[in-house]
């Protein structure tokens, strides 16, 4: 099979031969065909199995004109928002409008329309009636039952309603993409759609055969119904024990969800990586410089998927699942040999991860014979008994990698689960990791310091941070290197009060560390933490949640966390204040910021501004990073840089 891009005209389905294509594969994002774009592995799995595809890549949708592109497809059209949901990818937390889009040509930002699966679903009704549409990615994934929506702040009804699509494909779609390719191919027997794994569709009828959900009324009116319905969708998630449910959407339409789809095997996982992938963007994005998104993954390796940590923040719960996959060394030998010989290559590979880098295989054996634990993590409040620590094969991997010619440097990117490494007996991995894999900084997610919150979040104690971070600090200086932690910290997150971000504060007082960013909680669907913030419950324990939701509440948890900049001062003092903590407003070594400028003093001093020692030193830290930042948990960590893809 020749390496050359899918077609994305008429023009160059007719010089393949092709009097109309099997499926138009429509999708909100740039064509980029490389392993990391959903759209290039779903478009050559289909390739492979003998169908013929199209690419719609970022069509116009104020009216049917590029949906009618290639004419009528001969067996459907194929949605996707792309690999971020719509609202996300448009809207920071504070609801206002990003300035880019990296999976644009050029970055350029406003190329595809908000909730884009509906849109472009709607479109395509209007072009062609009745013409099969299959819907998948995370935007459908994450929505496909009834869900709170933080930017229309309601419960919205399942998308495949919405977009009026005939099935849902959820998680990763290999194989539920040529399940469903054959059903409509076949003739879409309607008997056939409860064995179809990885799928959604609607029926006029419940199916007694289901677990029955709340319905959309009742979570649309009642909370708590919401955080029974959350529960179960949750706690089914799994391949190997899941359940199929329905829930009644509206008066004679109710959603069916089959069960997961069964986990790749390693072989079927190296497979997909080994399609004919151009591994760049299309050339009609040339003029626009390119995708910027394809610079962050050019030169790296996706080498597994899911991950059993289960924070309550993170969507890969929902969408990947708990149970890894994971692929053969001798696949990621293979891909790393295959970067080194691209004529961009600079002799470093970026990235060799994926949701969690450190997890290589199934938390215990037990996960692919009965599923994951209902009811129980693996990691949290502390590692369960069967739990399988090793870090060998990673190790092994990275040490082949290193060794290649051409190549200088193996970095990982991706998140590093500092517990997991805490809980191996085999403390070697950690010194090998720090003397070849980390370029100066290792970034590890405690997310928060305060007990109450960390357990809404489902990380550990804080203890075990400060354990790892001495550990981390001994290897290094056995090592000989200077070597920084950064923490990602989290502000807002369900259960995290004044009080809860007084103590991170101080936490980062006595660390000496003050982030150039702070992440707030972003309430995206098909998250736990989601439905904390949408019900004031913790759906676990049905318990109240304290849950920050004015603008106000938000800006004081920032500030608190970047306490030492001027800007931030008056809004820290307040935060102190109404949290009874004035205590830390003043001038003693303790003090978070000093107290207000007196204006009569101010004039006795012509003037000038009241700038004691502890004032001029957050000036200094806020206003200029160190050239050579100190050793982190003594004396001052370096100023905190932007956040990456993927946080553990």
């Amino acid at each position: 099979m020749n390496k050359q891009f899918l077609p994305v005209t008429l023009e160059e389905c007719r010089a393949r031969g092709w009097d109309a294509p099997d499926f138009v594969y429509v999708t909100g994002e740039a064509y980029v065909d490389h392993p990391s774009f959903g759209h290039a592995i779903i478009g050559r799995i289909l390739e492979k199995a003998g169908y013929r595809v199209a690419m719609l890549c970022l069509p116009s949708w104020q009216d049917t004109a590029d949906f009618t592109r290639f004419g009528r497809p001969r067996l459907g059209f194929l949605v996707s928002s792309g690999v971020i949901d719509s609202m996300v990818n448009h809207y920071t937390v504070a609801k206002k409008r990003r300035h880019d889009d990296y999976y644009a040509p050029g970055g350029k930002a406003g190329m595809r329309p908000d909730r884009a699966t509906i849109v472009y679903c709607n479109r395509i009704r209007q072009a062609y009636r009745d013409v099969p549409i299959l819907i998948g990615g995370v935007e459908a994934s994450l929505r496909r039952f009834s869900h709170y929506d933080y930017w229309d702040d309601k419960v919205r009804h399942s998308v495949l309603v919405d977009s009026g699509a005939t099935l849902l494909m959820y998680g990763m779609g290999e194989t539920s993409i040529i399940e469903c390719a054959n059903w409509v191919a076949d003739g879409m027997n309607p008997a056939e759609l409860p064995r179809l794994r990885g799928v959604c569709y609607m029926s006029k009828t419940p199916d007694p055969t289901c677990l029955q959900l709340p319905s959309h009324q009742e979570v649309a009116t009642d909370k708590k119904k919401y955080c029974e319905a959350f529960c179960i969708q949750y706690d089914e998630q799994d391949p190997i024990r899941g359940k199929r449910m329905c829930q009644q959407q509206d008066k004679d339409r109710y959603l069916i969800q089959n069960q997961p789809s069964l986990p790749l095997s390693r072989e079927a996982l190296d497979a997909v990586y080994e399609l004919p992938y151009t591994r760049t963007w299309h050339p009609m994005y040339q003029k626009d410089g390119g995708v910027p998104a394809l610079q962050e993954v050019e030169f790296s390796i996706a080498s597994t998927r899911g991950c059993f940590g289960s924070c309550s923040f993170c969507a890969i719960t929902f969408h990947q699942g708990r149970i890894i996959q994971s692929r053969s060394a001798q696949s990621i030998v293979k891909e790393a040999r295959m970067l080194t010989s691209l004529p961009n290559f600079k002799g470093y590979i970026h990235d060799v991860g994926g949701p969690t880098a450190n997890f290589r295989k199934p938390a215990c054996s037990n996960q692919m014979k009965v599923g994951a634990c209902k009811h129980r993590q693996c990691l949290f409040p502390k590692p369960c008994k069967n739990l399988e620590v090793d870090h060998r094969e990673f190790m092994g991997i990275l040490r082949e990698l290193r060794n290649l010619p051409k190549v200088k440097k193996v970095f990982v990117r991706s998140g590093l689960r500092y517990d997991y490494i805490m809980a191996d007996r085999d403390t070697s991995f950690l010194k090998e990791f720090c003397e070849h894999h980390v370029s100066g900084q290792l970034k590890v997610a405690p997310e928060h310091v305060c007990p109450y919150v960390l357990d809404r979040m489902g990380k550990p104690r804080r203890e075990l941070y400060d354990a790892f971070v001495n550990r981390y600090d001994q290897v290094n200086e056995k090592l000989g290197k200077k070597q920084y932690l950064i923490p990602y910290l989290m502000s807002s997150h369900p259960g995290s009060d004044l009080n809860a971000a007084v103590e991170l504060a101080c936490y980062l007082r006595d660390l000496g560390f003050q982030p150039d960013q702070v992440q707030d909680f972003y309430p995206t669907p098909g998250t736990l933490s989601t439905c904390m913030f949408y019900t004031g419950l913790d759906p676990r324990t049905m318990k109240p949640v304290f849950v920050a939701r004015s603008p106000e509440d938000k800006a004081m948890q920032r500030a608190l966390m970047q306490f030492s900049n001027p800007k931030n001062h008056a809004l820290v003092r307040k935060a102190l204040r109404l949290a009874g903590r004035e205590d830390l407003i003043g001038r003693d070594r303790e003090c978070l910021v000093p107290p207000e400028r007196d204006p009569r003093r101010s004039q006795q001093q012509g003037g000038k501004r009241d700038n004691p020692a502890h004032e001029r030193k957050a000036i200094r830290h806020a206003d200029k990073a160190p050239q050579k930042p100190r050793r982190h948990g003594r004396d001052e960590a370096p100023q905190g840089r932007g956040r990456s893809r993927s946080r553990k």
